[in-house]
C-alpha cells in the first residue's frame, strides 16, 4: 500500500496480515451500521479512545500470555477498502445507503489512528489494557471485531501452551501435534504459531514451519509400520557409513544379526521371544531412509516384547555405521511404566554391548496428553524426554474463549464508562497509563493503572 506525503508516495513496509481473509470485511455487521450512523450524525471524525482487555484469566488461572499483536498491527497498517468490498457493503447495509458514506469509506485508512500496546508475549492480567486504540470513532469502531478476533484465540492458546510448559518443566521437549484436530486451517496455523510463542519447542505443521520459522518434528505413523509384511519387501539394502568410508551391502542382515544377539542375551524386562518381523522391516526401511534421524513408533504391536527390541536392533546396526539413533515414541498404554521399562532396556543395552549414551536414548510420548496428564506422569515418575501434544492443546478444550472486549473509554477528551448490574462488566473510564511495579529483589509485585494525567509512581529509595 502506498501513502501520499508532501514528498510524494511512500511504500508501507509493514506486511499484510498472514491470513488473506483478514480484511475490513472480517467484522460484524453492526460495526458498519454504527459507522453509517456516526457518519449521518456528523460524529465520525470525533476522537475516541478504546481499550482492548479481558476480564478474567483463562483455565481458572492467574495470568495470560498476550499474543496476536503483530497481526493486529499488520491489519491496521494495511486497512483500506477495495471497490469490490464497498459494493458489497452497499448491498449488505439495511435500507438505503447514501453514496456519500461509500465515498467516505473509499478514502478511509488508519493514518489518524494511534496504537499503544503491551509487548507481545508478555504475561498480562485482567482489566489491564492490552491494546489502546486512539482515532476517529468510526474508524476505531470498524477495527474492533477484527482486533478482538486476532487477540482472543492467540492469547488463549499461547497461555495454554505456557501452562503445559510450566507443568512439564524446562528440561522436557514439548511438540505441538494438533493440526489434524484444530478448528480448520487457520486454527491449525495459529495454534502452531502461538504455542511456539507460549513455550513449545517445535511443531509437526509444515506450513507453520515455512511461514514462521518454527522447528519441525515428526517421524512416522502406525500406518507406516503396519504397511510392511516382511523384510523381503526391502529392495535397497545397502547403507553408506556416516563418515562415507565404508558401505554395508546388507543392512537388513546386520539388523537381524543384532536382533539375534539381543535375544541371546535375554536383556528384556520380562522375557520376549520372536519379535514382529513386519515391524522390524518397517523400522529398518525407515532407518535406511533417515539414518541420521531414526526415531521409531514402537507401540503398533507390543511395546516391550517387540517394539523396543526391534528398535534396539536397528539402532545398534546404525551404530556400527557410526550413526546415532534418536529414540522411540510411545502413543498408547501406561506411558509412565512403559517409558521406565524402555529406559531400563536402553541402559542394559549400553552396559552389555558397550555403546556410549545408548541408555540416554530419547523417549517421546503422545496419546491425548493434556496439562492434567502431564502432572499425573510427573507424580508417578517417568522417563519421557519429549511430549507430543495435540487435541487438548490446540482446541483449548478446558476453555473455549478468552473473552476479550473492546470498550470506549474516552471521546472528545471526555471519559466514558459502561455501567452494568454485573459489576465485572463495568468498564474503567478514561485514557490510562499502566505500570508494572517491582520489588527490590527484582520480582514483579503488581500492575498499576493510573489516569493519563495522573503522576507516575515513584521509586522507593528507603532500605
Amino acid at each position: 500500500m502506498e501513502k501520499q506525503t508532501e514528498n510524494g508516495p511512500t511504500t508501507n513496509t509493514i506486511p499484510r496480515p498472514t491470513n488473506p481473509m483478514v480484511t475490513p470485511l472480517l467484522t460484524d455487521l453492526y460495526q458498519y451500521t454504527m459507522a453509517y450512523a456516526y457518519w449521518k450524525a456528523g460524529k465520525h471524525h470525533e476522537r475516541a479512545v478504546f481499550d482492548l482487555f479481558f476480564r478474567r484469566s483463562p483455565f481458572g488461572g492467574e495470568y495470560t500470555v498476550f499474543a496476536g499483536l503483530e497481526e493486529c498491527i499488520r491489519f491496521i497498517a494495511n486497512f483500506k477498502f477495495t471497490e469490490e468490498e464497498i459494493n458489497f457493503i452497499r448491498d449488505a447495509l439495511p435500507g438505503t445507503c447514501e453514496e456519500g458514506f461509500l465515498d467516505y469509506l473509499r478514502q478511509v485508512d488508519c493514518s489518524e489512528v494511534e496504537v499503544y500496546a503491551i509487548a507481545e508475549g508478555s504475561v498480562v492480567f485482567p482489566r489491564v489494557p492490552l491494546i489502546r486504540v486512539e482515532g476517529p470513532v468510526a474508524v476505531a469502531q470498524l477495527l474492533e471485531t477484527t482486533l478482538v478476533n486476532l487477540v482472543n484465540y492467540a492469547s488463549l492458546v499461547a497461555t495454554n501452551a505456557a501452562r503445559h510448559r510450566i507443568v512439564a518443566g524446562k528440561s522436557k521437549m514439548l511438540l505441538e501435534f494438533g493440526l489434524r484436530r484444530a478448528q480448520g486451517p487457520d486454527g491449525g496455523i495459529s495454534a502452531s504459531r502461538y504455542c511456539y510463542l507460549g513455550g513449545f519447542d517445535a511443531t509437526s505443521n509444515v506450513a507453520a514451519g515455512r511461514l514462521f520459522g518454527i522447528p519441525l518434528k515428526g517421524t512416522h505413523s502406525h500406518a507406516f509400520v503396519s504397511s510392511f509384511m516382511s523384510p523381503d519387501e526391502i529392495v535397497e539394502k545397502s547403507l553408506c557409513s556416516a563418515d562415507g568410508s565404508t558401505t554395508c551391502q546388507d543392512f537388513v542382515g546386520l539388523v537381524h544379526t543384532w536382533l539375534n544377539k539381543i535375544q541371546r542375551t535375554r536383556l528384556s524386562i520380562g522375557s520376549f521371544g520372536d519379535t514382529n518381523l513386519s515391524e522390524l522391516a518397517a523400522f529398518t526401511s525407515y532407518a535406511l531412509a533417515f539414518p541420521n534421524n531414526f526415531l521409531a513408533l514402537v507401540d503398533t504391536y507390543d511395546v516391550l516384547r517387540s517394539g523396543i527390541p526391534n528398535f534396539c536392533a536397528v539402532a545398534l546396526a546404525l551404530n556400527d555405521l557410526r550413526y546415532k539413533a534418536i529414540g522411540v515414541r510411545l502413543d498408547s498404554g501406561d506411558l509412565a511404566y512403559l517409558s521406565c521399562e524402555a529406559r531400563k532396556f536402553f541402559q542394559a543395552i549400553e552396559k552389555e554391548f558397550g555403546v556410549p549414551d545408548f541408555g540416554t536414548m530419547s523417549i517421546a510420548a503422545s496419546n491425548d496428553l493434556n496439562e492434567e496428564t502431564l502432572d499425573h506422569l510427573k507424580k508417578q515418575g517417568h522417563e519421557v524426554d519429549a511430549f507430543g501434544i495435540g487435541t487438548y492443546l490446540v482446541t483449548c478444550y478446558a476453555q473455549a474463549a478468552l473473552g476479550c472486549v473492546f470498550k470506549l473509554v474516552e471521546i472528545n477528551n471526555q471519559p466514558r464508562m459502561k455501567l452494568s448490574e454485573d459489576v465485572s462488566k463495568v468498564s474503567i473510564p478514561c485514557k490510562k497509563r499502566c505500570y508494572r511495579l517491582y520489588g527490590k529483589e527484582g520480582y514483579a509485585l503488581v500492575d498499576l493503572m493510573v489516569g493519563e494525567n495522573e503522576p507516575a509512581p515513584k521509586v522507593c529509595t528507603n532500605q
